[in-house]
């Protein structure tokens, strides 16, 4: 039976669970209450990238504050979800079976594939936020370094509903799994939603984008384990985060 957590509670432990950032302490561990969550600790940490934007952009040239920015970005999360997507490439591109391939992921010492993803994972990422800052409206630029990140973490609660989890003992994920997803945990995804419309047509993009990313992403998961984990998760985000930087960005949009 899932013990009840306050909402503040529930709020505070997905800060401690994806962020570095300071919740208070003796905060009580509510995995399944946090999920909710994941979108709101996004427009955080997008509203904190928003004022490294605005303080690095006044001292350095675009290249280097989109730079400072992706760097935030890391750091916020102490690496978490870049973990989670070395080990997943690791994982997934060894070409063994499931079983074998679940304790690649879970091996500490990155390989040759987790880190080729890492690299290009941040490499698209910069590239995307260095095409937002230079082809994008000021008040564009805020609106999409506030709601990509939500976008990014929304996706993983979409992973914890749509996928049965993995590993047979315990693993980072396993305590999002001990009840089934309902729809009211997708509430406060509406709110990047909301927002995404004062993008116009931008915004439309960029929600076809995370649909198209969230389906693809889940299909390709499907498809070569048939399971997701944390480190699945956590890939997930990184995955999500820079396709829709890269996508707000485009010339064409």
């Amino acid at each position: 039976m899932e013990k009840k957590t306050s909402v503040l509670t529930d709020l505070r432990s997905a800060l401690l669970f994806i962020t570095i950032l300071p919740a208070g302490k003796n905060v009580a561990y509510s995995p399944m209450g946090m999920i909710r969550f994941f979108p709101v600790v996004g427009l955080i940490i997008g509203s904190l990238l928003v004022l490294t934007d605005l303080v690095v952009s006044r001292l350095w040239a675009t290249p280097v504050a989109a730079l400072l920015d992706l760097l935030f970005l890391v750091a916020v999360t102490g690496a978490f979800h870049l973990d989670g997507l070395g080990d997943t490439a690791d994982g997934i591109f060894s070409h063994r079976p499931r079983e074998r391939a679940l304790e690649i992921m879970k091996d500490s010492r990155t390989g040759m594939m987790g880190l080729v993803a890492v690299i290009c994972g941040l490499a698209i990422k910069f590239a995307g936020i260095w095409s937002v800052k230079t082809t994008c409206a000021p008040v564009e630029i805020l609106l999409l370094l506030l709601i990509v990140p939500a976008y990014s973490r929304a996706s993983m609660i979409f992973g914890i509903k749509f996928l049965n989890y993995g590993r047979k003992g315990e693993g980072t994920g396993r305590a999002h799994f001990g009840r089934p997803i309902q729809w009211k945990d997708f509430l406060y995804c509406l709110i990047p939603l909301f927002l995404s419309l004062f993008l116009g047509y931008k915004g439309l993009v960029l929600n076809s984008v995370f649909f198209i990313g969230v389906v693809s992403i889940l299909i390709f998961y499907k498809k070569k384990m048939n399971c997701i984990t944390g480190d699945m998760l956590g890939a997930m985000n990184e995955v999500l985060e820079a396709i829709l930087f890269l996508a707000a960005g485009a010339l064409v949009f």
